[in-house]
């Protein structure tokens, strides 16, 4: 595949400024789909967000041209961008007045955009927010190593803030991210997967890069370590909370923009949670049935209809939303003990959105 790394790179040798205006665009039609419920958030970090963006912009180029053009194509995809936004708006609620939150934030969307060039390589991808995938059009080596280049480049912000806490929480958080892929890898296709596996993948893969670029606000304000620890524990249940709704969204019809199919992880045979649960409480028929189409691959017509019909019959789309709803309880817990304003509101509004999406 990488053969079709000739024809993309012809196109443009840079990402550059008007690339990154039509990526803000995406990002900014992406976050007012839903409605209200992130307007405030959006509100506070815009020009944060901005600077935020002209750092990406600078530490993704490179002299070889296909370094930017590939690392350009899936940040112009478009995206939320809740997890620099997560360490903006954190940095604020802690009182920061500087400026380090900016190319932390920076290295947090470096992390995340090399989890997803390295993901979709794993899952081999074809489509993300419904453009085709950077491995789909370059291949997987050029996605790899392009994402091992994005990592690179957070170590080096890292490395320039000069905080050892802060290089620590973010090279903790990267090793668990990895350690998530190879769970998630172990465990593919997987039947025999019980639900705290499962877990323990969305805590790593997930919830890790949220605790994390929470945690780094209060780092970087030197606010004490319980308040760190609290920003902490709303970052990880919030990742949480934000995942186990993708779990239930992808098998409801209220799935209004997820950058996938509904269905898409049934497709690729995902041992989510609905069907770890439905799988638990199923009897002899069903379990089969999971195995054929799950561990076999062998989908035929109308089975993900009948996989409906078995996840509503056991109520399992509904209890995923409702453990959902209770992390975001653990979320809204963690931030009782900053003050009432605009930004520990427009955070409470993020918990709102991330687990009211699938109603």
């Amino acid at each position: 595949m990488l053969a079709a790394a000739s024809r993309p790179v012809n196109r443009r040798r840079k990402f550059g400024v008007d690339d990154l205006a039509t990526a803000i665009k995406a990002e900014r039609r992406t976050l007012t789909r839903p409605g209200a419920a992130l307007d405030a958030l959006i509100a506070l970090c815009a020009d944060d967000l901005r600077l935020v963006n002209a750092i990406v912009l600078e530490h993704m180029q490179s002299e070889v041209a296909l370094v930017p053009q590939l690392a350009g194509h899936i940040i112009a995809a478009g995206g939320k961008r809740l997890r620099p936004m997560l360490t903006l708006a954190c940095a604020r609620l802690v009182g920061y007045a500087g400026q380090r939150h900016l190319a932390l934030a920076a290295a947090v969307e470096f992390i995340h955009t090399a989890t997803l060039l390295h993901d979709d390589v794993v899952d081999e991808s074809g489509l993300r927010r419904g453009a085709e995938t950077a491995n789909a059009l370059w291949g997987n080596k050029a996605s790899v190593l392009v994402g091992d280049f994005l990592f690179s480049r957070a170590f080096q912000l890292m490395v320039a803030d000069g905080s050892l806490a802060v290089l620590k929480v973010l090279a903790e958080a990267s090793a668990t991210i990895a350690e998530g892929e190879v769970r998630q890898m172990m465990t593919a296709n997987n039947t025999a997967t019980v639900e705290r596996e499962y877990l323990e993948v969305i805590e790593a893969k997930t919830a890790a890069l949220f605790a994390a670029a929470c945690r780094i606000g209060a780092l970087v304000a030197d606010r004490p370590q319980v308040e760190e620890e609290a920003l902490a524990r709303f970052g990880r249940s919030l990742g949480i909370a934000y995942q186990l709704t993708d779990d239930a969204l992808d098998y409801s019809a209220n799935n209004f923009d997820l950058g996938k199919r509904a269905g898409d992880d049934f497709r690729d045979g995902k041992l989510t949670l609905p069907v770890l649960l439905a799988f638990a409480r199923g009897d002899a028929e069903e379990r089969a049935f999971w195995r054929r189409v799950l561990e076999d691959q062998d989908q035929r017509d109308g089975d993900f209809e009948h996989a409906l019909a078995i996840l509503r019959r056991h109520g399992t789309i509904a209890e995923t939303v409702e453990r959902a709803r209770a992390q975001g309880t653990e979320a809204r817990r963690a931030l009782a003990r900053f003050p009432d304003g605009p930004t520990r509101q427009a955070l409470l509004d993020l918990v709102e959105f991330s687990v009211e999406r699938a109603r």
